[in-house]
């Protein structure tokens, strides 16, 4: 038996005014046949999983393409007519394949389609005919559409946020796979739409609500008919009909069963709609608290996450942190223009600068400080323990490491980074110890990394294209009603 891998990945904030093109894909990942192998078989991401589960199994991984990039502004057109073509050129030349195991994100959005999830995984299906299996894993930021569901027998979303169990979830799904080629098992799925959008404050797995929900998903599980449950939290900044929650239910041979428990769990969502509302705190009571708290102190930045497109160069947060005076402070910022300025003057010297807030007015001023130049960097780091993203190698560009002259430390990247891994800050130097306040960009995903060396996290309802308050966002295109926006009858 041989069974493909295909994986195409990008969470698209519509948002933003600055399109992902095919060079973004190239800085993030663009492989083929065993390059994929090489980079992936040991990570700690979905495509890792794909293989361990074949190889167990007995069948023969064919790694055929994988693109990614950072989460960032809408795809491109002619970018995603690329990806498509190298994607299906690969699956041509590829000798007869059993199986098709497919790693789309679920929120990606093209300037020429909407659903780019849905697109792509129809052209496979058109390809390769309605008789192959083609089973696949779903970020739980996923945006589910009908289109995505028609396409394939089976798919199986992340249950964790962070996301540390991508790869488990890969082998889950090719543990399907040959279950479906032996004849064990024959995949019927189901999907329901409830009007509902999960705010993305209350979207940490391990904590209430959602956790009630996963129990709730496993205790279907009880049943021996049910090969699976997926609750896709969605995700708010894609300005699509498809956006809000949804819930996938596979069951053995047993469509009727699988509609009727993924109907029965939209309504559970529906009934519990409220407790999916953000618990919002502003930034100078967030600030109050953190002050106050056992250190460091790790202040989630929800309007500038890097991890939802965001353009990771915001200085609110470090703006009222310079206000307050409080000197034990560090800030990530994007800005290759301060980068190079940095590395011009060179380690220990005194410079003055104009950091962040350059990408667009709506995270905050470029803020003028004096500063130290602590030190440079490549900017390339490894992470090895499971992490958000369920990648090991990192490159965020020429770095530097500055102090200001107020106290602050701030790390300035020539590319934009998500803080997803502590290698970051180590790497360069930075001991996390030292600080009673991290500014991470990111909502849940930084928490693997940085929970263990900060006993104290606040998210932040800053304003900006990943602002938690949904409510501020210009949506066109979403359905009507959704809850928070409507109250559902």
């Amino acid at each position: 038996m041989r069974v493909g891998i295909v994986a195409l990945q990008h969470e698209s904030n519509t948002f933003l005014a600055t399109p992902t093109t095919w060079e973004h894909f190239e800085q993030g990942a663009l492989l083929s046949g065993a390059a994929i192998a090489r980079e992936y078989r040991a990570a700690h991401h979905e495509v890792g999983g794909f293989f361990e589960g074949l190889d167990e199994a007995g069948i023969e991984p064919v790694p055929l393409f994988l693109a990614w990039a950072l989460p960032g502004g809408t795809i491109a057109g002619p970018a995603l007519e690329k990806l498509l073509a190298a994607m299906l050129g690969e699956l041509k030349q590829a000798e007869a394949l059993d199986g098709i195991l497919v790693a789309p994100h679920g929120a990606a959005v093209a300037t020429s389609r909407a659903d780019v999830d849905g697109y792509w995984l129809r052209e496979l299906r058109s390809r390769v005919g309605p008789q192959m299996p083609i089973i696949g894993t779903l970020d739980l930021h996923a945006n589910l559409s009908e289109a995505m569901v028609r396409a394939t027998d089976a798919l199986i979303a992340y249950r964790t946020n962070p996301h540390l169990d991508q790869r488990d979830r890969g082998r889950e799904a090719a543990r399907l796979m040959a279950r479906v080629l032996s004849g064990e098992v024959r995949p019927t799925q189901a999907a329901a739409f409830p009007p509902l959008a999960i705010n993305i404050e209350r979207q940490h797995t391990a904590s209430s609500p959602c956790h009630e929900c996963y129990e709730a998903l496993d205790d279907m599980l009880a049943d021996r008919r049910v090969l699976s449950t997926s609750l896709l939290l969605g995700f708010p900044y894609a300005d699509v009909p498809e956006m809000g929650s949804s819930v996938i239910v596979i069951t053995n041979d047993e469509p009727e069963l699988a509609r009727q428990l993924a109907s029965e769990f939209g309504e559970y969502l529906m009934l519990r709609q409220q407790d999916f509302a953000g618990h919002l705190l502003g930034i100078e009571p967030a600030l109050d608290l953190a002050v106050l708290s056992p250190g460091p102190v790790c202040l989630l930045d929800m309007g500038d996450n890097v991890g939802g497109g965001s353009p990771g160069d915001g200085t609110l947060l470090l703006e009222a942190i310079l206000r307050r005076g409080i000197g034990k402070a560090f800030v990530c910022l994007f800005d290759p223009a301060s980068v190079a300025l940095a590395k011009s003057a060179g380690a220990g010297r005194a410079i003055s600068l104009q950091i962040g807030g350059k990408t667009d007015a709506l995270h905050g001023p470029t803020l003028n400080v004096k500063a130290r130049v602590r030190s440079l960097h490549d900017g390339c780091f490894t992470e090895l323990e499971p992490r958000h993203g369920g990648r090991t190698h990192y490159d965020m560009g020429d770095t530097a490491i500055v102090e200001l002259e107020q106290g602050p430390t701030v790390m300035l990247t020539s590319r934009r980074m998500v803080p997803f891994s502590l290698s970051q800050l180590t790497s360069c130097g930075i001991n996390p110890g030292d600080y009673q306040v991290i500014v991470a960009k990111g909502v849940h995903a930084p928490l693997a990394a940085y929970a263990p060396v900060c006993p104290t996290q606040i998210r932040v309802n800053t304003p900006g294209v990943t602002t938690a308050d949904m409510t501020q966002l210009d949506y066109h295109h979403r359905r009507r009603p959704l809850f928070p926006f409507e109250s559902p009858a």
